[in-house]
């Protein structure tokens, strides 16, 4: 068996080198091999040019992303500056990439196996950890969340005595984690036993919302570009850490106020034609969907446009999650809803929409094309319109939105698991079918579209 192989390795190694994508793959391929000697680099640098720089690491199931982006932006950072990677030879990389006179930096730490939290913290040596929250994210790999916790609890654990924890005081599983470090512990959240208390919000649609933040008897106002209740914890963790380590919150305020929305992250897409979306595609676990549905319920719109992916990971019998959104979607006045997902997941989302009355009559599409839906989406489309797209990450549901902003979207890939690039600097975005097709066997699948 194994000399059968063998030449269709060859094969498949050399078609890779002609197609560009493939090539990409084999140079992500030798970097991550050197990435042992790049770490301890890394390791160095941090124990000596480094050593008087307070580094932030930003953990958590969701909301890490943002929660890095906001906070770096209170300590005076260059967000464009930040990668979406957050592991691996990511980190080594973000690592080096702080000059030696920085005197705070933030890096976002993820994890998808036990023990890599570990290494991670090793090299990056915090003085401070934000945890924003504990999820289903990393159900199949950790099972439970007292699992998952405590692998994230190891950024905790390692700071020094001189160290701060800032900790979302809302989630019991994040509180835990107080009296797993012997540093200084500041908590956040919307709750009144917080140290950082959420006073008052005032949601402005897609402009964001206006929030009155608390810390013993201190007001702060921060007029926020994020939408979404649940955008408001990176702004809250963001204060906490300004507060916590005595820097200026009024220099603060004024960069989180500029800051925008992670994209593909309730980041708003304002299209040419009129109507606007609200891309939600980087992640589908079960509580994103539920936020973002929430989001979406409370933004005034001419029509609401619904377009929805498998969910994640899903913590349980996926009948009764699917069935439930679907409720959901029925409940909460949308207009159109576009399915993208396999048969069963469709069946399931539609079997909870009928049980609430939904018409499905206005549901557009389900399968899998996305280039089906990017056309159907186009004619549908119009002024007044609030289109969310929420998909996970594999899905590249963010192609929907190129294509209705005017790209010509001709990659029809139902999954995708390429990391090396993401599809705006894709060279298959825009190519035929065929040429696509060739990548298939690397980054992903197609698979047969049925209409409804």
């Amino acid at each position: 068996m194994s000399q059968q192989e063998k030449p269709q390795d060859w094969r498949h190694a050399l078609q890779m080198l002609q197609n560009p994508l493939g090539r990409l793959q084999i140079g992500l391929f030798l970097v991550r091999s050197s990435e042992p000697a790049w770490y301890r680099c890394a390791q160095l640098y941090r124990a000596s040019l480094l050593r008087k720089t307070r580094i932030a690491v930003i953990v958590g199931s969701f909301g890490k992303t943002t929660s890095t982006r906001a906070v770096t932006a209170a300590l005076g950072g260059d967000v464009r500056s930040l990668s979406e990677r957050n592991s691996g030879f990511s980190l080594t990389r973000a690592v080096l990439r702080i000059p030696p006179w920085t005197r705070h930096a933030a890096i976002e730490v993820g994890i998808s196996r036990m023990g890599q939290m570990a290494r991670s913290v090793a090299m990056i040596q915090p003085d401070i950890a934000v945890v924003t929250c504990i999820g289903s994210e990393h159900h199949r790999t950790f099972r439970t969340l007292e699992v998952t916790r405590d692998q994230k609890a190891v950024a905790v654990r390692c700071l020094p005595a001189n160290g701060l924890a800032v900790l979302n005081g809302d989630d019991p599983h994040v509180r835990w984690m107080r009296d797993q470090t012997s540093a200084r512990v500041i908590t956040f959240g919307f709750e009144s036993s917080n140290d950082v208390q959420l006073k008052e919000l005032s949601p402005a649609g897609l402009s964001g919302a206006r929030l009155v933040i608390g810390y013993g008897a201190r007001r702060i106002v921060v007029h926020s570009r994020l939408i979404g209740r649940h955008m408001v914890y990176p702004m809250l963790a963001a204060v906490a850490l300004t507060l916590g380590e005595g820097l200026v919150v009024e220099r603060a305020v004024e960069a989180l106020q500029a800051l925008e929305p992670t994209p593909g992250r309730m980041q708003p897409v304002f299209l040419p034609q009129g109507g606007t979306l609200l891309r939600d595609d980087y992640k589908s676990t079960l509580e994103t969907i539920d936020a973002a549905l929430d989001a979406f319920a409370a933004i005034a719109a001419r029509r609401r446009i619904l377009v929805i992916g498998a969910v994640s990971e899903p913590p349980g019998s996926q009948g009764p999650i699917y069935r439930r959104l679907g409720k959901r979607i029925a409940e909460i006045g949308i207009a159109r809803v576009v399915l993208l997902a396999d048969q069963k997941a469709c069946q399931r989302y539609r079997a909870g929409m009928s049980r609430a009355g939904f018409n499905m009559d206005r549901i557009l599409y389900q399968g899998y094309s996305v280039t089906a839906a990017i056309e159907l989406l186009r004619r549908t489309v119009g002024e007044g319109d609030v289109v969310l797209i929420k998909g996970r990450n594999t899905q590249r549901l963010e192609r929907i939105a190129f294509g209705l902003e005017g790209k010509n979207v001709r990659c029809d890939l139902s999954s995708c698991s390429l990391t090396a690039t993401r599809c705006a600097h894709c060279v298959l975005l825009e190519q035929p079918p065929g040429l696509a097709g060739i990548g298939a066997g690397i980054l992903g699948r197609h698979r047969r579209s049925t209409r409804s």
